[in-house]
This record gives structure tokens, sequence and C-alpha cells, in this order.
């Protein structure tokens, strides 16, 4: 199988001495596909060619992809995809913000969703999804008297920015979300609900499994956040989604506007950045203000300092032996939101509420990394 054989080192170093800019484009598709590992190389070998970093989805029932495309090769890549029917002309969602380069490497998967969601296959019918609205149209949606909205991304996503009154469901995954907001909107089924997610692809599920599931009125902003601030800037009107946009990939985030609707996770100073605990036995996802960075070294609590601070080699058996612990499970490291929320004055509590859990992390050659749901 065609796969990326260089090391981090030379990637970042490739990436480094590159004289060209690049431009980060995400896009997905709901079509059926047929001979998916054929199309999986020929992909491959095409953006390869083509110097194209990023992470592509690969199922029977479509594509989802996210990446950057060398500018001067960005016409091939879009007159390559066009030349596919199942992918031509197929919206692509450019990003508001470059911030460097947001990929370091090609990765082209062949997966049995393009978006894990937990449904079996005959749960909803992707042709009945919500009605897709306009910035402009959702933002007049939103000014409806019973319109009930819905962020449809993970906590540490719309923790740092959403639409205002927006319902924002505590989850990890997508997968868990679904059965949640169900429940949530259990009594408003007779009123309109307004759905939106990074780039779409969340929502056109979501909204498929509301209408499965009782609902009748169910729309969703066509093109997601990133459509939408693309659409503000240009045509230059007032921003209803306020603060950042969370994005998977090297970037983090986009800002959409000033406002800083988060708090550190260790102080509760405004904070809007996240950053991942540079104890690679942990990796976790959280957002550290520079004060609290300084202090640990860029590692979410006490702990995670001392233990980065450890020789790499000592660092490399911690890591072994703790897979060992783990057997064949997979784990993840969190911040314990309900001990910060419980606690939130107490500081010590909260530097040592890391918790290792065998969960959802992949190990990887004795390196551990948080595993972010590949959304758009």
């Amino acid at each position: 199988m065609l796969a990326n054989k260089y090391g981090k080192e030379t990637l970042l170093r490739l990436r480094e001495n590159e004289t060209f800019e690049r431009r980060t484009v995400s896009f997905y598709r709901y079509v059926r596909l047929e001979n998916v590992n054929t199309l999986r190389n020929d992909l491959y070998q095409v953006w390869t060619e083509l110097g194209i970093l990023g992470r592509t989805y690969l199922a029977t029932e479509g594509i989802n992809a996210q990446m950057t495309v060398p500018v001067p090769n960005w016409d091939a890549f879009v007159a390559d995809l066009d030349s596919r029917v199942v992918f031509a002309k197929m919206p692509l969602k450019i990003a508001l913000e470059e911030k460097g380069s947001a990929f370091l490497k090609l990765i082209v998967r062949v997966k049995p969703r393009i978006l894990a969601d937990g449904l079996d296959d005959n749960e909803i019918d992707m042709n009945r999804m919500g009605e897709h609205l306009t910035p402009v149209q959702f933002n007049e949606a939103l000014a409806h008297p019973d319109a009930v909205v819905v962020d449809v991304r993970n906590h540490y996503e719309h923790e740092i920015g959403h639409f205002d009154n927006a319902i924002r469901p505590d989850v990890d995954t997508f997968q868990e979300s679904l059965p949640i907001i169900r429940d949530t909107l259990a009594d408003h089924k007779d009123k309109p609900v307004l759905m939106y997610c990074t780039g779409g692809i969340r929502c056109e599920k979501a909204s498929a499994y509301l209408r499965a599931n009782g609902f009748q009125d169910v729309s969703q902003l066509n093109g997601g956040i990133i459509a939408y601030a693309q659409h503000v800037k240009e045509a230059k009107i007032e921003s209803k989604y306020r603060g950042k946009n969370f994005v998977f990939d090297d970037r983090k985030n986009e800002k959409i506007t000033d406002d800083i609707l988060s708090t550190c996770h260790l102080c509760d100073n405004p904070c809007d950045e996240h950053q991942n605990c540079q104890n690679h036995a942990c990796h976790l996802l959280f957002l550290q203000c520079q004060t609290c960075a300084k202090r640990l070294n860029n590692c979410c609590s006490a702990e995670c300092k001392r233990i980065a601070g450890l020789p790499l080699e000592e660092q490399r058996t911690l890591r072994r032996e703790a897979r060992q612990r783990a057997g064949d499970s997979h784990y993840v490291s969190q911040l314990n939101r309900k001990k910060r929320k419980a606690n939130p004055g107490a500081e010590e509590t909260k530097e040592n509420s890391t918790t290792i859990e065998l969960k959802t992390k992949e190990i990887n050659s004795g390196t551990t990394e948080l595993v972010s749901e590949t959304n758009s």
C-alpha cells in the first residue's frame, strides 16, 4: 500500500524548506463509492505528486477530507476532483486563517464510515437530511422566537466558540452526542431546530437522525462554521457566531470574532488556546493560559511536568509499562471536568485531576497521541 515513509524530523524539515504558499481546504460528500481501496491508492498517488498534505477518510458511503494544497497546484487538484464523477463540483471550504501549514504528511485511509456515528445502516435515511440554510438564512432563522439552536460538536470545540443560546452537549465524540441531542429536544419536536457544526458533515447525519426520530422542522447551516465565517468576512456582515472555531489540524483554531468565551482549565483566567500536554504519555488536549504554561512547562499538571522532565528513555519505559497494564485497550487522559466544575477555586485539585482512562487513545511506536474526530 502506498504510504508515507519519512519520520517526523524529516517531514518537519521538508515542510520548513517549502518556498510556496499552501491553501487549507476541507470537503466531504456522501456518495456511493465502489472499489474503495483502488480509489484510495489512486488518490494517494495523485495527491503525493501534487505535494498535498492532510487527512482523508474514504468509505463506501463517501469521502471526508481536510488538507493543505500548494497554491501553484490548486487548479490541478480541483481539476482532478472534477474529473471524477463521484467528486465533481464538490463544495470546497477554504480556511479562514492559514497560520502556517496545518498538516505534516498525507494520510488517506479506508474506514467503515467517513464519520463514526455508532448507528446501524437502517437507522437513518441520508436522503432525509435537514434543510440546508445559507449564512444569511441561518441568521434570520436564529431570530425566530421558537428556534432551538444545537451545536453538534464536542465540548472542547464549542467551549472556545459558539452561537449564543445554543444547546452544547458536554460530549467527547459525535457518537455520544446523537442520543443526548434527541433526548434533550424530546419536548421540542414541534419547534424549528437549527443545527451547526464545523463544516457540515456532522449535521448531515444528525439532522437525518432527528428526522428519523420524529422531528419535522430540522435545518442545518450549509457548509458549517467555516463557510459561515467566510461569508461574514466577504459580505462584511455581523457574525452571530462568537469566539473561535476549533479545527482538527496543527492550527487548532481559527478566530471568528475577538470574543474570548472560555477559561484556562487550571486557573480560570480568560483563555481560548488549546494545546497538548508535553508529557507524551498524557498528551491531553486542554486550554492553558501563558502563565500556567510557563509554570508547568506546557504540561497539564505538576505530575506531568515531573514526568516530562525525565530522560527520554525513562519516559519511554513508563509508557511501555502503561501499555502493558492496559493490555489490548486504548486509553486517553483527560482532565476530570466534573472535579474542575465542583472545585473552581481549588488549584491543587485541578492540577492533579488528570486521569488515565481505558478509552480512545491510539498507541503507536512507543508514543501516544490524542485521537480527535476528523470532523468537518
